[in-house]
Formats: C-alpha cells, sequence, structure tokens
C-alpha cells in the first residue's frame, strides 16, 4: 500500500498535460482529484483488512466507485459538460459488463462440474496415486501454466484452486499457498498466449504484435512461475493428505459438461480470432449449451432413475438404492446462484474506481510521465509493477491509448510485465481475485503478500530472461 501512496503523491506534483483524455477534463491537480485518490486508497486499504475486519471486499470499492463518480458528475455537470461524464461511465461499465458475463459463466460450469461431483473423482484419484503435497503442489501449478495459454488464467484457477481444495480439504497451509502458485502459474501461463489474458488479448487485438510473436515469452513465463514455486517448496510439508479413501461415482452427465465446458471455450477464442468478436458472446453462448443440456437431464432423469434402481436391485445394493433416492434434477439456475458474487461486485467497483481516475486523468498523465522522462524498459517495468496494484487492463489501456513509439521487444515487455506484474498481490490479477472469493479462508491478501519476495524474484528473472533472449527484437520496430 505504501507503494500506492507514493505514486498518489508523485501524481499530485507532475505536470499535466492540457487533456487526461480526448473530450475529458484534466482534473488531476484539482480538489475533486486528490479527494479521488484519497478514497481510492481508503478503500484499498479496507479490502487489504478483509481478513481481520470480516468485511467482505466488495463493500469498500462499492461505496468509492459511487463517491468517485458523484464528484465526477459534479464536475461535469459544474462546467455545462453533463453528456461526457455519462460516456465515460457507461463506457466503464461495458467492459465491466464483459467481464463480468465471462466471469458469470465460468464460475456456473465450475459449480456444476463440483456438483456433478468431477472434483471430488480427481480428488479421489489424486489421493489413490498417493501423492504427497508437494507432488501435488507441483501437478496444480504446471496443470495451472499449461491450460491457462488455452482457457485463459482467470478460468484455469477457477478449475485448479477448486481440486485443491477438495484434495486438501481442511489444511489451511497447503490451500493458501498452493493458490498463491496457482496464480503465478496461470498469470505466466497467459503471458505468452495471444487470448491467455485479457492484456495480451488487446495488445494482440490492436494489432501490434502478431499471434505467433507471443510465444518466445514461452521461457521468460516458466522462470517467472518456476523460481517462486521452487523457492515455496521447501516451505511445503512433504506429507500425503489426511483424506480418506472411497469411491466416487460420477453424476450423470459430469463428463459431457466438462466436454460443454471445453467447447464453450473453443467458442469464445474462435469468436475473437477468426471473426473479431468479444470472447464474451462464445462464453454466453456456451452458457447457453449447459442450459440446454440441463434440460436434457431433466427430461431424461426418470428413466434413467428407474434403469439404475432395477440394476441395483438385482445387484442386491442397498446403498447405491439409497444415493438413487436422495437424486435430484440438475438446474442450471441455482449453479448460477452459487457463482462468488463478492467478486464480482468487487469486479464492478474496482473497473469503475480505475475508469474514474483514468477520467480525471491519473493514468493519461502517469503514462506520460513514464515513456516521455524515463526509458522504454524502466517505463514498461515500473507500469507492471504498478499493475500489482491498479489492475492490468486500465494500465495497458493506457499504454495502448498512448502509442508510444516502441520496438516490437518493448512491446513484448510491457505485456509480460503487466500479465505477470499482478501476482505480486493477490488483488493485481482477475484470477487472485477470483480465488479469494473461491477459497475464502484460506487464501486471503496477507497469505499470498508472504510470498511477494520469492514471486518478485521470478518477476526479475522473467524480464532478464525476455531482456537476453529476445534482444533482436528490441530493434524491430512494428
Amino acid at each position: 500500500m505504501w507503494k500506492l501512496l507514493l505514486v498518489a503523491l508523485a501524481l499530485l506534483f507532475v505536470s499535466p498535460s492540457a487533456m487526461a483524455a480526448s473530450g475529458s477534463l484534466d482534473l488531476t491537480s484539482s480538489t475533486v482529484g486528490i479527494i479521488a485518490l484519497v478514497i481510492f486508497t481508503a478503500a484499498y486499504i479496507l479490502v487489504m483488512g478483509e481478513e481481520r475486519l470480516h468485511m467482505r471486499k466488495s463493500k469498500p470499492v462499492l461505496v468509492a466507485a459511487g463517491l468517485i463518480w458523484i464528484m465526477i458528475g459534479w464536475v461535469y455537470v459544474d462546467q455545462g459538460f453533463p453528456g461526457a461524464a455519462e460516456d465515460a461511465f457507461r463506457h466503464n461499465l461495458l467492459e465491466f459488463a464483459e467481464l463480468m458475463l465471462f466471469l458469470l459463466v465460468a464460475m456456473t460450469y465450475i459449480n456444476a462440474l463440483e456438483e456433478r461431483r468431477l472434483f471430488d473423482a480427481l480428488r479421489s484419484w489424486l489421493v489413490k496415486k498417493g501423492f504427497t503435497y508437494r507432488q501435488l503442489f507441483w501437478i496444480s501449478g504446471f496443470l495451472a501454466f499449461f491450460i491457462s495459454p488455452i482457457a485463459d488464467n482467470l478460468t484455469t484457477a477457477l478449475l485448479m484452486c477448486a481440486v485443491v481444495m477438495k484434495v486438501a480439504d481442511g489444511d489451511k497451509k497447503f490451500i493458501g499457498m498452493s493458490c498463491v502458485s496457482i496464480v503465478v502459474a496461470a498469470n505466466a501461463g497467459g503471458a505468452f498466449s495471444p487470448f491467455g489474458d485479457i492484456t495480451t488479448l488487446m495488445v494482440w487485438q490492436a494489432g501490434i504484435v502478431k499471434f505467433h510473436e507471443f510465444f518466445v515469452l514461452f521461457i521468460p513465463s516458466v522462470l517467472n512461475y518456476v523460481i517462486p514455486a521452487l523457492i515455496m517448496n521447501f516451505f511445503i510439508d512433504n506429507k500425503k493428505p489426511q483424506a480418506v479413501y472411497e469411491e466416487v461415482e460420477l453424476k450423470r452427465g459430469a463428463l459431457r459438461i466438462t466436454a460443454l465446458f471445453l467447447l464453450t471455450i473453443a467458442t469464445a477464442v474462435s469468436c475473437h480470432m477468426f471473426l473479431h468478436l468479444p470472447p464474451v458472446l462464445g462464453m454466453m453462448m456456451g452458457l447457453g449449451y449447459l442450459q440446454f443440456f440441463g434440460y436434457y437431464l431433466r427430461m431424461t432423469l426418470p428413466g434413467s432413475l428407474a434403469r439404475k434402481r432395477a440394476m441395483a436391485e438385482r445387484a442386491g445394493d442397498m446403498e447405491r438404492l439409497k444415493r438413487l433416492g436422495s437424486v435430484v434434477p440438475f438446474d442450471v439456475f441455482s449453479r448460477v446462484q452459487r457463482a462468488e458474487w463478492d467478486t464480482l461486485l468487487f469486479f464492478y467497483g474496482i473497473v469503475m474506481c480505475v475508469g474514474g481516475l483514468g477520467f480525471l486523468g491519473y493514468l493519461h498523465l502517469l503514462s506520460d510521465t513514464l515513456y516521455t522522462q524515463w526509458s522504454p524498459t524502466y517505463a514498461n517495468v515500473a507500469l507492471g509493477v504498478m499493475s500489482a496494484i491498479i489492475d492490468n487492463i486500465p494500465v495497458m489501456f493506457a499504454v495502448l491509448s498512448m502509442q508510444p513509439d516502441m520496438s516490437h521487444g518493448q512491446w513484448l515487455l510491457i505485456t509480460l510485465t503487466a500479465g505477470t506484474g499482478g501476482s505480486l498481490l493477490s488483488i493485481g490479477s482477475a484470477a487472485g481475485v477470483a480465488l479469494m472469493g473461491q477459497a475464502r479462508g484460506y487464501y486471503t491478501f496477507a497469505s499470498h503478500l508472504k510470498w511477494a519476495p520469492a514471486i518478485a524474484v521470478g518477476f526479475i528473472a522473467s524480464i532478464f530472461a525476455h531482456l537476453w533472449l529476445n534482444d533482436q527484437l528490441f530493434s524491430v520496430f512494428g
């Protein structure tokens, strides 16, 4: 938090540009701007104290967002430009809507798979294999790293967190450390894929870096994950989970829902790659897949139960007959209700707070100052570190809006640092924020902060690896 305070203070003493953004007033040195920074900082302090205060993280940012935009609206009405503030708010609301719907579908599928006992079966398989905590730590991390380039870092983190919580049921220390590793791995894996992270999507969609050029970040991304994981490995108890060996029977349709989830991801990626449409279109279409399949499961449930009861009666399996008697129809909307709404509302607050600060002129001012007074390398690294505090989406949006004259190597550097810099804090990436909601009580801001030095070592190593391995790209301008 002290870094955020220093950034805020530094911004107050920097000579502002004439305009913060096209059609907006520069309010960076105004009383309203300073008060907005104070409100945002106070809200973040409350978010960081969630575990100690026992207050959901959405509350302070929701109020802060409202206050910031009310002040913006008041200033613009007073200046005779009421429509400008309204248009800016609607633009930020659209960005949140896309993110929220994407998250909502991902969470619904995760909850559906959990209800169909897929994660219970995976947990049972891992326990039967006799994996130790250290082996499980590496398995979950590597799966997160290699799935995120395809499924995006947020969806991957939610999936692997659900598995870890099932395997190490109740072990707070191991779940917390595994969640840290999963966040770092998912963010690192998403950095070398055009559709593995929102920031890479933005750079790719802008046409600055071509599809295949992202893959030169593979080795830096590996170092970004492996180095902190190696450090954390020595602090994991090399014991086996205290889980009960059990035979888990998947509920009807579990594997088909998994296939639908993969089809949903493929639809989202294809919509963006081939039709240049937002990925959320494919995700919402995937929710329709699940709804149709849920309808099929409900309509065919009586016949399926009759066949299974007959088989259980012939085998004399009274235990299975008892289980069949408690079967309830699959309801997709009950899965939607179980989505982590505190996380979704927290995203709303963050997007609107940062959007308001950007409209006041702070993000543009900061980017302009960095790229005119610093070298691109230092600026890109600084923005990557800043993305741990300020969400990487507005940071990347500010850089793309400025269009600084940089080489391909520098554009790949800001992609790497903005995508992985968020791993330094739990609130710095969508994956971290989502896992704070999914693993509440196990994975917190404080539990992640404990490993920030180790994550920073990997972050620095990945930067040096990119500068060394891809040095030829720093002289190639797009």
